[in-house]
């Protein structure tokens, strides 16, 4: 074990191991007042602890800060407070990697200031000056590299003694956010591929009116330096400095959540680090977006499968929203499907709150928080960057405060897409194909009830017309039976045509039987 291995130990290994006892008590719900002190000073441990181990561990920390299947809520609210605001790095030691990537900056750029405009734990900005046009230069930090390669490398070597320290139903979702993690912080290091995900967000939204996407200057972009126009805007969640600007903040917020939902479900890629530093607004109250190092893509199952989940949760039906779930891969495979059902019914029913408060809000995020920590829920790789960007979304309403449910603004983007179309039609078609398949078992049954008639008439010598109904009768009964759990696994529709046509089936031979 290497010293840094040590020194990160003695960091946090208290902080684990405290988190392991708040959890479990958290989770009993009857927390007092001093159990929540102390949640919130483990927390602030937790919290100095991430900060004083550098770079990697502050992108970690905030990564965890929107783990309800993970953290406690005080764990969250506390980490929350991560921000990237690092000492930056002087310029005479960032100058070697400019020229080195772009050559002598005075032909690459008319003025480039020595002074950075922000300093992130990755990487610095510096506003220059292109074509007589304002930019920024976004450079990695001088030893970056190297730092994040021994830090993984090292969180690595740990994660498998972190484990035996926390709940055992948190192994397959710790390690999944691990993976997600070093993926993303790979792709973040390289601004190539950063570049690729601005132009193709930029291209997604080019026809929506409330979004400014920056041009890139592709000839002055390498894999450690990104160069792009600059914009500058009001943050999103400076309420005194857009009510100044005549802003209005609960069209605000609608806009933020349409945005990014929109991205979400309709685009290839969907911006997936919406904290408050990346969003700014102009003063036409249109969304400035930046900082496109961590995206997320779902593959065009994945996007139907939350449609459908989003569909059910706007139709408040828990056994459809519970369907979506599972084929997204949110839930264990022995899952207790009345607990999850009853679960979910107090979640949707917080959701459709006539007004945003504190209600919906605290207690549901609460909820939820409880709720994926007591019930057999697991959030897949492909879906932490979906609960990342969907938490800090929420972190940007909670600042403003306005008239606003998500419910409602997320029925307008079903609507006005005409996804709520697509998720009934893939219902419609899966339950087919469902009971299509059911019947296709049961008629493979029939030489076998042939043979049972056959056998039962030779035996008891019995006239034709007296048997002549029954498979009629176990043809109906093993569509209904097919047909009911096809039904309660929440496609009503396909269900009641099933058990309508066993009625069917049942009535034909009957009548047929008695000529």
């Amino acid at each position: 074990m290497t010293l840094r291995s040590l020194v990160v130990l003695a960091k946090l290994g208290p902080t684990v191991l405290a988190l392991r006892r708040d959890r479990r008590r958290w989770l009993k719900k009857d927390s007092s007042e001093s159990d929540m002190a102390r949640y919130r000073r483990n927390a602030r441990r937790a919290l100095g602890a991430f900060v004083a181990l550098g770079p990697v561990y502050i992108k970690l920390g905030q990564w965890l800060s929107s783990r309800a299947d993970i953290l406690p809520k005080p764990y969250m609210d506390e980490l929350a407070k991560l921000q990237d605001d690092v000492p930056v790095t002087p310029f005479e030691k960032v100058r070697p990697i400019l020229e080195r990537e772009l050559g002598p900056l005075d032909e690459a750029f008319e003025h480039i200031s020595p002074e950075a405009i922000s300093g992130a734990s990755l990487g610095q900005v510096y506003l220059a000056r292109r074509d007589g046009r304002d930019v920024v230069v976004k450079v990695r930090r001088p030893g970056i590299d190297r730092i994040v390669k021994r830090d993984l490398r090292g969180l690595k070597s740990l994660l498998p003694l972190a484990l035996r320290f926390i709940d055992p139903n948190l192994g397959v979702t710790v390690r999944a956010m691990f993976a997600q993690f070093v993926e993303t912080m790979h792709e973040e290091m390289d601004y190539g591929i950063e570049l690729e995900n601005l132009q193709s967000i930029r291209r997604s939204t080019s026809a929506h009116p409330r979004i400014i996407v920056p041009r890139v200057y592709e000839e002055l972009s390498t894999r450690r330096v990104i160069t792009m126009e600059y914009i500058p805007g009001i943050k999103v969640t400076d309420v005194d400095a857009l009510e100044a600007m005549g802003i209005d903040r609960h069209r605000l917020v609608v806009d933020v959540h349409k945005v990014f939902f929109l991205m979400l479900l309709r685009h290839p890629v969907f911006h997936a680090d919406p904290h408050p530093g990346n969003i700014s607004v102009d003063p036409a109250g249109r969304l400035i977006l930046y900082d496109y190092g961590m995206v997320g893509r779902l593959d065009d199952q994945t996007r139907l499968q939350l449609i459908r989940l989003y569909v059910a949760l706007s139709d408040r039906d828990p056994a459809r929203s519970v369907v979506a779930m599972d084929k997204l891969g949110m839930l264990v495979p022995d899952y207790n499907r009345h607990v999850i059902e009853q679960a979910l019914s107090l979640s949707i029913q917080t959701m459709h709150g006539r007004r945003a408060s504190d209600l919906e809000v605290n207690v549901l995020m609460e909820l939820v928080n409880r709720t994926m920590g007591q019930f057999p829920f697991l959030l897949p790789k492909h879906l932490s960057l979906y609960m990342r960007m969907a938490t800090l979304i929420e972190g940007i309403y909670k600042v403003h405060r306005v008239d606003f449910t998500f419910m409602t603004v997320l029925k307008e983007i079903l609507v006005e897409e005409g996804m709520i179309q697509d998720a009934y039609v893939s219902e419609v078609k899966e339950g087919v194909g469902r009971f299509v398949r059911s019947l296709a078992d049961v008629i493979e049954l029939a030489p076998e009830m042939r043979r049972f008639l056959d056998d039962a008439k030779s035996a008891n010598a019995r006239p034709a017309r007296r048997t002549s109904s029954l498979p009629g009768f176990i043809l109906g009964a093993s569509v209904f039976v097919g047909s009911a759990i096809i039904y309660s696994a929440g496609e009503a529709a396909a269900g009641i045509v099933g058990i309508m046509s066993s009625i069917a089936i049942v009535a034909g031979f009957a009548i047929l039987g008695r000529r």
